[in-house]
């Protein structure tokens, strides 16, 4: 089976205002779904990744006009969306969470980012760490959840792979200046777990900050189907669902693990 997929490049420069941003990305989100299956965004898009006072400033509960929003989308469209995540408030504690969403506009998974990144700084500030690796069923088959900084920790992806992930979607917010480390993470982590890659990225400029783009759909064999540049807009390719199982039997690597 083949999916059509759509990552949204949303451009979170500083000029704009999280509630406008808000009211265009879901516009831009109805407008995707008009030509896909599932519809992905990036990390903390509402706020900017890196700005991480005003993500203080802009949390929203689960029940907010974010992921409400999004739901209505989703609904309206018959469309899969990962919202991507944002500044979430849950019992006097902030998360960075993402949230799946299904063709009805029912919430199918949560994920709370596990792996916060800025060492002593960043958003290990405002947000909690989550506790939960998350797989999920959506049109792509088993579909492990991660976001930007967890990309990392190949462990995470091993442990997403043994709770029978065949594809990843992952949600980020990478600076231009580390822009090759998310290229080369990404294409790895699908090469070594034989899965799907779906990244998205941000683009624009807060708090100081250049984000890189470069939103990316890499196959199990780790080939590039498709990738954006540094400007706001949409990266779509088509995912073949049985390419998973296909590339597992021919080269079963996963087999000859120690750990």
């Amino acid at each position: 089976m083949t999916v059509r997929v759509s990552l949204i490049q949303v451009d979170c420069s500083d000029s704009e205002h999280p509630d406008n941003r808000i009211a265009r990305v879901l516009d831009d989100t109805a407008d995707a779904c008009a030509d896909a299956d599932m519809v992905v965004l990036p990390e903390l898009w509402h706020a900017g990744a890196f700005a991480i006072d005003v993500a203080r400033q802009h949390q929203q509960p689960m029940e907010g006009p974010l992921v409400s929003g999004m739901r209505a989308v989703a609904a309206d469209t018959n469309t899969w969306v990962y919202a991507g995540s944002f500044a979430e408030t849950l019992a006097g504690k902030a998360y960075n969470t993402a949230v799946l969403i299904g063709p009805n506009g029912d919430i199918r998974a949560i994920y709370r980012k596990m792996y916060l990144f800025g060492f002593s700084g960043g958003e290990t500030t405002l947000m909690t760490a989550g506790e939960d690796f998350v797989v999920v069923d959506t049109p792509l088959g088993p579909t492990g959840l991660a976001t930007c900084y967890d990309l990392r920790f190949p462990e995470m992806f091993r442990q997403l792979v043994d709770r029978g992930a065949q594809n990843f979607l992952v949600a980020s917010g990478w600076p231009t200046r580390r822009i090759e480390h998310w290229s080369v993470l990404a294409r790895a982590r699908a090469i070594e777990n034989q899965a799907w890659m779906l990244g998205c990225n941000q683009v624009g400029s807060h708090a100081g900050v250049v984000l890189g783009g470069h939103s990316i759909i890499v196959d199990p064999w780790g080939a590039v189907v498709a990738e954006g540049d540094e400007s706001e807009g949409v990266v779509s390719g088509e995912i073949d669902t049985d390419y998973v199982n296909k590339t597992r039997q021919i080269f079963p690597v996963l087999a000859d693990r120690k750990l």
